[in-house]
């Protein structure tokens, strides 16, 4: 039988006890309605997994006895960079649970021309916690023990100007001239950047051009932000990753 899975940030140390953050503890007590005595899963998100025993239920809390270390899932030999554009509420909460389910590991949000949603400082803090929180949900449902990184909102020009790397970095765009198939053999480490719902403008597309990014196409039909970000994931972790 498989052990829900929780996350809870480390350490984890076999014999401790912890009590649980709310979230955690009203998924487990209020929507599973769990028991003290109900085995479970914990992991860390960086990349460790301890088996738990729920020991108390005090009012809110759920505290839990840590057991001993298992052995949690590898991470992609694939490291992936999402590079967003910020979407409206369901389709950016979207891209970010598969991108985790995916194996991504970092996902940079993008502030974009044609972004729709704009938020102060305030808000945008918000729906950095928010994020976090979607990516977890993921984690704990996928079974990855490593969760990825989230950055904060950043200024497209902002983050196409970085430091050229030795990452390959692809932008998706429906005319280009190569698919996935056609990229070089061995790739270890790849960005791709999405534009948000009504894409990147051409101002954009010429920037991430002339910054070194190749211009990537999915195939012969416009797919949605959120899904053109799960379809390209998929297709290069089946081409250089684990996935296949």
């Amino acid at each position: 039988m498989r052990l829900t899975r929780i996350h809870a940030p480390g350490p984890l140390t076999a014999g401790a006890t912890l009590v649980l953050g709310a979230r955690a503890s009203a998924h487990l007590a209020r929507v599973l309605r769990l028991k003290p005595g109900a085995a479970l899963a914990l992991f860390d998100g960086a990349g460790r997994e301890h088996e738990a025993t729920i020991s108390a239920i005090r009012g809110a809390a759920v505290e839990v006895l840590v057991g001993a270390a298992l052995a949690s899932a590898p991470d992609s030999p694939l490291a992936i960079t999402l590079a967003q554009g910020v979407s409206r509420g369901e389709r950016m909460d979207y891209a970010i649970q598969k991108a985790t389910e995916l194996g991504v590991r970092r996902i940079v949000p993008l502030w974009c021309e044609r972004s729709v949603v704009r938020l102060d400082p305030a808000r945008a803090a918000a729906k950095h916690t928010h994020w976090r929180a979607v990516a977890t949900a993921a984690a704990e449902q996928c079974g990855r023990a490593r969760l990825p990184e989230l950055d904060a909102v950043t200024g497209f020009a902002a983050h196409v100007a970085a430091p050229a790397t030795t990452m390959q970095r692809l932008v998706l765009l429906p005319d280009a001239g190569q698919g996935p198939r056609q990229l070089p053999a061995g790739l270890a480490s790849i960005e791709v950047l999405v534009g948000p719902e009504g894409g990147l403008d051409r101002a954009e597309i010429e920037l991430a051009l002339a910054r070194g990014y190749a211009g990537l196409r999915l195939g012969p039909r416009v797919l949605r932000t959120e899904t053109a970000a799960a379809a390209a994931i998929a297709a290069l972790q089946a081409l250089y990753g684990d996935l296949g």
